[in-house]
């Protein structure tokens, strides 16, 4: 057999072969942004973690939320997710909110926590706290820092002027007084720290979470996704109580347990190292309905 007519031959028998072995699924192009941005906490892939130690160079309060005595370039990493969050590209990098034991804010001895707020996110007149909302971010976990899931853990919340209530709750963990949740989720809370929708965690994949806030009508609407499929509405638009102006967190904050005052006191375990990577995070105006999927 001529020489060429060999080579054709060995190569049409391996193509079938290697196209079984190619992977079915693609990475899907990063999704786009639609609605106009308002506050947008996508970190820049060339950005250093001292860049969140001053207003000048963070996208977020470079004072609060955290320990007293901590800089935020002591608390946020730069973990390797191995992929982007949905809306995040080749521009953006995601980060990672930890706490430790020095993780107390002011005299909150019962809590250890690191929220990040959006700067410009001003408690009584914020132009994320009128008109309708949507909040976007993405979730991946660190098994190196697992979260401790007999805890109650606040992720992302937005809390009213006067602090004497959240219009809503991002959590994970076991609630506090609320028995029959399961530990292993992560849930939206109304203001009244009712249950309104869960999902499992899940230990390997980014999820993606949108919440839409009408201020004028009082509502909110919860949409999810996993990886890089498309956001969907997982609620309608429940009736809610958004009156208050406020402020939107976005990190850690662990409760503890075996007491009734939660903020001063109760049982937190020493040498705690843990933290929740985030990605995609932006707040967009949802006016006409506009939400990005």
């Amino acid at each position: 057999m001529h020489h060429t007519t060999l080579l054709s031959l060995l190569a049409a028998a391996v193509a079938p072969s290697q196209a079984l072995a190619r992977p079915k699924h693609v990475h899907a192009a990063n999704a786009t942004i639609k609605c106009p941005i308002v506050f947008d906490g996508r970190v820049a892939a060339a950005s250093a973690l001292t860049d969140f130690d001053s207003y000048s160079t963070s996208l977020f309060n470079a004072e609060y939320v955290k320990g007293q005595n901590l800089k935020w370039s002591q608390i946020i990493k730069f973990p390797e997710t191995g992929g982007n969050a949905r809306f995040d590209n080749a521009t953006y990098k995601p980060f990672e909110v930890t706490i430790s034991d020095t993780s107390i804010f002011q005299t909150q001895k019962g809590f250890r926590r690191a929220g990040l707020q959006f700067q410009g996110d001003t408690n009584n007149d914020s132009p994320a706290s009128s008109g309708i909302k949507t909040i976007h971010f993405s979730i991946k976990q660190d098994p190196q820092r697992a979260l401790n899931l007999t805890h109650e853990y606040l992720n992302v919340w937005h809390e009213a002027a006067d602090y004497s209530a959240n219009q809503f709750n991002f959590q994970t963990g076991t609630i506090l007084g609320q028995t029959g949740l399961a530990k292993n989720t992560f849930k939206v809370l109304n203001r009244q720290n009712k249950q309104i929708w869960s999902t499992p965690v899940d230990n390997k994949e980014w999820q993606n979470f949108a919440i839409t806030l009408d201020f004028n009508k009082n509502t909110l609407q919860v949409y999810y996704s996993k990886g890089d499929e498309l956001l969907k509405s997982v609620t309608s638009a429940v009736s809610n109580n958004n009156a208050g102006g406020g402020q939107y967190q976005i990190g850690i904050l662990k409760k503890p347990t075996g007491t009734s005052d939660v903020v001063n006191s109760g049982y937190q375990e020493s040498r705690i190292n843990e933290g929740q990577i985030y990605g995609s995070l932006f707040i967009e105006d949802s006016a006409n309905g506009c939400v990005s999927l």
